[in-house]
């Protein structure tokens, strides 16, 4: 039986990616050291939470999967670590479930925090790789309101609630919060911060190159534009997230090189995250890092909208080429 179980669960946007890339890279490292991280690839773990959490968008391939995350857990002899972000924003009742799912193995929760003046060009790039035909003024606008975008973006970025409902779960003992360094710090700190938080022994883990690589500007918009004309077509959402989400935007578009989204966080904004700072505070959570580090900093870049055409264009033959040369690659490699 496992020795406990630490749940990862977020926030979405806090380098989840690059966590659960350096650790399924180091799986067999870390098994060594007596640390299991379920499933013979990340996604296992993905259809495992869409499973608990029921996720209509998983469909059929994820059924019964939680089940069988649960008892990898309790035929292993140490630890287990589990990493999914759509965790985070679940209900009280869900969470729940999921921590009673491990019945007498004590489950502990990891939550990664973001300052939010980075978290709303990622939030907004991350609405747009979903589908999304929200232009940036008007998502930027929204934000401090209580309908679409901001129902979407509080519910995966409100730390407090977050942080609040899973310590009343597992008890603010096993809670415990780790803040992203700042913008320059030292390559592999956030892996140094989550080791220490969960408890493992991540010395000499093979590093991974930077996930989920940002989209620029001129390369954001272009992907509206194709959103917006995407609309009529009604794509199912597996079409979608194959060509679109993974073909296209991870894979040509994202660390495509022009000026990133810049973002001068808003007064309001720094007044709500000195909130949740509080709030994170009080809740009793053990902290990896320090909250001052979730103050709201300015991001440098471009704003989108005053991007001209002929950027706009660029991006979009630049993507045009990105394709053209994906489909050479996978013709030679097919055959």
């Amino acid at each position: 039986m496992a020795s406990r179980v630490v749940l990862h669960v977020g926030l979405m946007k806090s380098g989840t990616s690059y966590l659960q890339q350096r650790l399924g890279a180091n799986r067999a490292l870390l098994r060594e050291r007596g640390v299991l991280f379920p499933g013979e690839t990340w996604r296992d773990q993905v259809l495992a939470v869409s499973d608990v959490l029921e996720r209509k968008q998983a469909g059929p391939a994820a059924r019964g999967r939680w089940a069988a995350l649960v008892a990898e857990a309790a035929a292993h002899d140490g630890v287990v670590v589990v990493s999914m972000e759509f965790l985070g924003p679940a209900p009280p009742e869900r969470i729940a479930e999921v921590v009673g799912s491990f019945g007498e193995v004590p489950v502990e929760v990891v939550l990664t925090l973001r300052d939010l003046g980075r978290g709303v060009p990622a939030m907004w790039q991350e609405s747009l790789q979903n589908g999304g035909t929200t232009d940036w003024t008007t998502y930027v606008a929204g934000l401090a309101g209580k309908r679409r975008p901001a129902r979407a973006f509080w519910r995966q970025q409100g730390m407090g609630r977050i942080v609040g409902n899973w310590a009343a779960a597992v008890g603010t003992g096993r809670t415990t919060v780790v803040t992203v360094p700042p913008p320059g710090a030292a390559s592999g700190l956030l892996w140094e911060r989550f080791c220490r938080a969960t408890g493992i022994d991540g010395e000499g883990a093979a590093p991974v190159e930077p996930a989920n690589t940002s989209l620029d500007g001129a390369s954001a918009l272009v992907l509206l534009d194709l959103n917006r004309r995407l609309e009529a077509a009604e794509l199912s959402s597996a079409d979608y997230h194959t060509l679109v989400k993974f073909g296209l935007a991870k894979r040509v578009m994202a660390g495509r090189g022009g000026p990133a989204i810049g973002f001068t966080p808003p007064p309001w904004l720094v007044e709500r995250s000195a909130e949740v700072v509080e709030r994170v505070a009080a809740s009793g959570a053990r902290v990896v890092g320090d909250l001052a580090e979730l103050r709201p900093v300015a991001v440098p870049g471009v704003d989108p909208s005053s991007l001209p055409a002929e950027e706009r264009l660029a991006a979009a033959v630049d993507v045009l080429a990105g394709l053209t040369v994906q489909r050479a690659d996978r013709r030679r490699t097919d055959g």
